[in-house]
């Protein structure tokens, strides 16, 4: 059954914990739950780091935990190193029923750095790729054997960035890795959204509907801005926002047509002192029902 969720950091940034600093938890999680009625929300640096105490909070406000991004250092590190760095995260996702671990390698990821251009993000060769995803597959293995879904996350500023780099990771991994397919990190990195859902969707187990402001991407590009530049500079916004250049209407009939049962989130981080959460995701989230009735996927 689909269901609709948010993430935090429309309200409150986790790459640059400044943005939003001054919006209290409280509002966060009464806003998303009961004022603009999501069915859940994923991680941020606000809940607690005890999965019971996570289940508790959000469950004052009517929401689930989705899951939350886990950050990988395979080019660094061993995978059963990895595997025994991730045992708290993973007990969170369990102690919350989440059927899916959000992963992106950060061992060299330059997103999270203000002053680095995107541009001038970390590449591998073709044979430390291969590498690369002979370990991520390794580790995807043994989340499958804890019954948790690993969800490779194309991102921004990292080695899988571009549709070539998602296209080589899929097809260098599998069956135990799968894909969270992410619109405006699609369109950011270089790729055709509706391309790249057709080329991939039956690996797709997780779905971010971020939306791309053409017009400042762009100038993230021209005028060699970083990540979180490019963030408060606008880059990012919602599903139904006439300045958004991602058409979801597509995205969701391929969703639809395949029988697509995950979550469906809005992960779009904006300056929230210019862009009203409650506005912008309450328009998501109205678009995005809209166009899943249409499209037949609810």
């Amino acid at each position: 059954m689909i269901q609709f969720g948010t993430n935090p950091i429309a309200w409150a940034n986790d790459d640059d914990q400044t943005i939003g600093a001054n919006i209290p938890t409280d509002r966060i999680l009464h806003e998303a739950g009961r004022l603009i009625g999501f069915d859940g929300i994923e991680n941020g640096h606000r809940w607690p780091d005890d999965g019971a105490e996570i289940k508790a909070l959000l469950g004052g406000y009517g929401l689930k935990f989705i899951s939350g991004w886990y950050s990988t250092e395979l080019l660094v590190r061993s995978v059963e190193d990895e595997i025994a760095n991730c045992q708290h995260h993973l007990a969170k996702l369990k102690a919350n029923d989440c059927k899916v671990m959000i992963v992106c390698e950060t061992s060299n990821a330059i997103h999270g750095d203000v002053g680095k251009p995107v541009n001038e993000r970390p590449t591998l060769s073709d044979a430390e790729l291969k590498d690369f995803c002979a370990k991520i597959e390794a580790f995807a293995a043994y989340l499958a054997g804890e019954g948790m879904t690993l969800v490779y996350h194309h991102h921004m500023g990292t080695i899988i960035e571009s549709p070539e780099e998602i296209d080589a990771l899929m097809e260098n991994t599998g069956p135990h890795l799968h894909l969270l397919f992410d619109a405006g990190h699609c369109a950011f990195g270089g790729g055709d959204p509706v391309k790249v859902l057709t080329k991939h969707v039956g690996r797709v187990r997780h779905f971010h509907a971020k939306n791309i402001r053409p017009a400042i991407t762009a100038k993230v590009r021209s005028e060699g801005w970083s990540f979180l530049q490019g963030v408060v500079g606008g880059a990012f916004t919602v599903p139904g926002d006439q300045e958004g250049g991602v058409d979801f209407q597509p995205l969701l009939q391929i969703l639809a047509d395949h029988s697509y049962d995950g979550w469906i989130v809005i992960e779009a981080e904006q300056n929230p002192d210019e862009r009203n959460p409650l506005l912008y995701q309450t328009l998501g989230l109205h678009t995005l029902k809209r166009i899943a009735k249409e499209t037949g996927l609810i």
